[in-house]
């Protein structure tokens, strides 16, 4: 893997193991200090998916990036290497949208809650997602204003765009539903 770069120049389809970089350029260390990068271990092995924190205990990913134990990184720009600023939390719960289809990809968000709140500075710290008012890599955040606008769900291979996002202001209800159902303060469940 390449330094942790801006996650939407370069997409590969789900499940694909991120190799090289296709076009796109090095972003300036800890400029985007909302990414996360992903491992995953799943029944069909383990796989790397992009992701970014949205809550100083959750992170927002794509649903298809699921897996049995997940560990988040945070505050990288060489994942390669072990830096000062990197964080390493493991996932406590992972929490697939209920209409999530893995059959088309429809509802492709999940929330992870993390097994301790990050600790916020200039390299690790949430995003802001969007208001509901009056109006690559998998799992990666699109971002408009400093505002997490979608998630990367696939795309072509070849260095262009994703063609896939996953609307964030669609699913906010059930986002801040689900964030305020899991607390991270006694670690559980409360009805809704």
């Amino acid at each position: 893997m390449q330094p942790l770069l801006l996650l939407l120049a370069f997409l590969l389809p789900p499940g694909a193991e991120a190799g090289k970089i296709i076009g796109g350029r090095e972003a300036r260390p800890h400029s985007y200090p909302y990414m996360a990068y992903l491992r995953v271990q799943g029944s069909e092995g383990r796989h790397t998916c992009g992701g970014f924190l949205v809550r100083e205990d959750f992170v927002m990913t794509a649903a298809h990036c699921w897996g049995s134990l997940i560990n988040v990184t945070l505050g990288a720009h060489n994942i390669q290497r072990q830096e000062r600023t990197q964080q390493h939390i493991s996932v406590l719960r992972a929490i697939r949208h209920p209409d999530y289809n893995p059959w088309n990809i429809q509802n492709d968000i999940m929330l992870l809650q993390l097994s301790s709140r990050i600790r916020q500075n200039a390299a690790v710290r949430p995003v802001a997602l969007p208001q509901a008012g009056n109006g690559g890599d998998s799992g990666g955040p699109l971002v408009c204003n400093n505002v997490a606008q979608g998630i990367v769900s696939y795309g072509a291979n070849n260095g262009t765009p994703p063609a896939v996002f996953t609307r964030i202001l669609s699913y906010l209800p059930w986002v801040q539903r689900t964030m305020r159902r899991f607390k991270w303060e006694d670690q559980t469940e409360t009805p809704l």
